[in-house]
């Protein structure tokens, strides 16, 4: 036991030490000096940004921004955590699979979509579920007040906010749901239990050699974590 406790303190003097040498430099001490456009698509434009790091050395990066970002909201998109609810029973996931062409693979993902003008956090939400699943749902309230989230920082300022659905699956309307895809949206829509999902998710891989959305595998896998935590 004196062995642990003299290794802990010097665990903690490594850290607080760690800590102040990092100040120096600290990450918020980062600028950009000027942001250049250098090509223009219809759904993306490409940039190249002219920065300082901490260090004050500058630096060029270069990066891709969404075409379709609204002021309502400042954000790009909302993704969906639709549970499906039945009395007595565990609640369902629903997701969705659809070939993504840079991944040149079939995606495991929640459903997803972009914000209109105009058009809320919530009420894109319910709609998008509609439209990719045909189950229609109710935006929890203020389920989307939480932090902005950024779907890969190194790469694109793309963000999203994520919102819980619950769906009743005593509404008439769950009955034998029909999504209102699209054109050029090939969506296949599927449940997995959420007591289970990192196991259903790396069967459903295994079985049909798609792939996992990372933000959906982490959110699995810190369930798994939770649960293997409380054992």
């Amino acid at each position: 036991m004196k062995r642990i406790a003299s290794a802990c303190r010097n665990l903690n003097r490594f850290s607080r030490t760690f800590s102040t040498t990092r100040m120096s430099n600290s990450p918020y001490d980062a600028k950009i000096k000027s942001v250049e456009a250098l090509d223009q698509g219809k759904w993306i434009q490409t940039r190249k940004i002219n920065w300082i790091d901490p260090a004050g050395k500058e630096r060029v990066w270069e990066m891709a921004v969404r075409t379709t970002r609204t002021e309502t909201t400042g954000l790009d998109a909302v993704s969906i955590f639709a549970l499906l609810k039945k009395k007595g029973q565990p609640s369902d996931l629903v997701l969705v699979k659809q070939f993504r062409p840079p991944c040149e693979k079939v995606v495991i993902e929640m459903p997803a979509g972009l914000i209109d003008p105009n058009e809320s956090v919530e009420s894109t939400a319910e709609r998008e579920l509609i439209e990719e699943t045909g189950y229609h749902g109710k935006t929890r309230s203020s389920s989307h007040d939480s932090i902005t989230l950024f779907s890969d920082p190194g790469l694109t300022n793309a963000n999203m906010a994520l919102v819980t659905v619950d769906v009743d699956m005593e509404d008439p309307r769950n009955q034998n749901p029909q999504a209102q895809t699209e054109d050029g949206e090939f969506i296949d829509v599927f449940t997995l239990p959420i007591d289970n999902l990192l196991r259903g998710l790396e069967e459903v891989c295994q079985k049909e050699g798609c792939v996992v959305d990372a933000r959906l595998y982490h959110f699995a896998a810190g369930l798994d974590v939770a649960k293997r935590a409380f054992q």
